[in-house]
């Protein structure tokens, strides 16, 4: 069994997996004040005992590394999973000024792009599992990636410059993380990423309509739930035609990914979905409700 988690963060992401092999990941990080010790103390709980423990940043904005510091402090980060950029902004924070640290550090930083391989992200041995992570883009040659690069570089949005990652568990689900891609960006690059087929798809840029994913994409992704992200109601795309979790109103969200099927937990207790099948024995756990399974 593995566990992916999505925190409810307010306007921000930030995401965990604790993995059915010697790995734990965290994916961005944004911690609230209300919330900073109660997520930190999860996370130093569920990662005990793993041996591997990586964090992966998307990008640069404040929302996505918000309470970096507080974070590395606590947790030490020795592996430090970023797509290779020299984003620059008119005013650093303390999480900018770490996160250009770690980025920059010869010894903790590994970086990202399309089909790239590493003990233990995607590449067993005789000492462990891989995590089942996949990166399905950047391509580092690609113009409008470029483009992308030198903006973030110049002090421009650096959105753009985030990577597509791709978890999968062995005859289970498979789960979708975009950042905080754009649509026009996105329609730029369509011919040149096929995106593979996954059970759960993150909706890039905290589920905005500016983030919303080409129809292209979405037929060949075939997401069993997309899970609309914590931006303002009015600011967020719907996905209609598609099955949807909206976290502003479901909370924590936890997968429990098990073979062939993924039981789906909220911190809600009023929230509901009428796509997931009810399964008899499941109770609430990971202190949430449970509202249903699907299978793979």
């Amino acid at each position: 069994m593995s566990i992916v988690k999505s925190l409810a963060v307010g306007n921000g992401d930030m995401f965990y997996i604790q993995h059915n092999s010697d790995n734990f990941s965290v994916i961005d990080c944004s911690l609230p004040s209300d919330r900073k010790d109660e997520i930190l103390d999860e996370i130093e709980d569920k990662s005990a005992g793993k041996g591997v423990c990586r964090f992966i940043s998307t990008h640069p904005d404040q929302d996505h590394m918000s309470g970096l510091v507080g974070y590395d402090d606590r947790f030490n980060i020795l592996n430090f999973y970023v797509v290779k950029n020299k984003a620059t902004k008119s005013e650093e924070t303390e999480d900018f000024k770490r996160y250009k640290s770690l980025r920059d550090h010869t010894g903790k930083a590994f970086y990202l792009e399309r089909g790239c391989k590493r003990h233990w992200m995607n590449q067993s041995n005789e000492e462990r599992d891989s995590a089942g992570i996949n990166i399905l883009w950047p391509k580092l040659a690609n113009a409008h990636f470029k483009d992308a690069l030198e903006q973030a570089e110049d002090g421009g949005s650096p959105n753009n410059i985030s990577p597509i990652i791709r978890y999968s568990v062995a005859n289970g689900a498979s789960v979708m993380w975009m950042g905080d891609l754009e649509t026009d960006f996105m329609e730029k690059i369509e011919d040149a990423i096929t995106p593979e087929a996954s059970h759960i798809l993150f909706a890039p840029h905290h589920g905005r309509k500016s983030g919303r994913v080409p129809k292209a994409w979405l037929d060949k992704i075939d997401p069993t739930i997309i899970v609309v992200g914590e931006a303002p109601s009015s600011d967020l795309t719907y996905y209609d035609g598609w099955d949807t979790i909206t976290q502003n109103s479901a909370g924590d969200i936890v997968f429990e990914c098990l073979s062939g099927k993924t039981h789906v937990f909220v911190s809600s207790s009023t929230y509901s979905v009428d796509f997931l099948d009810r399964e008899e024995g499941v109770g609430d756990r990971h202190g949430c409700c449970y509202i249903g399974t699907f299978y793979t």
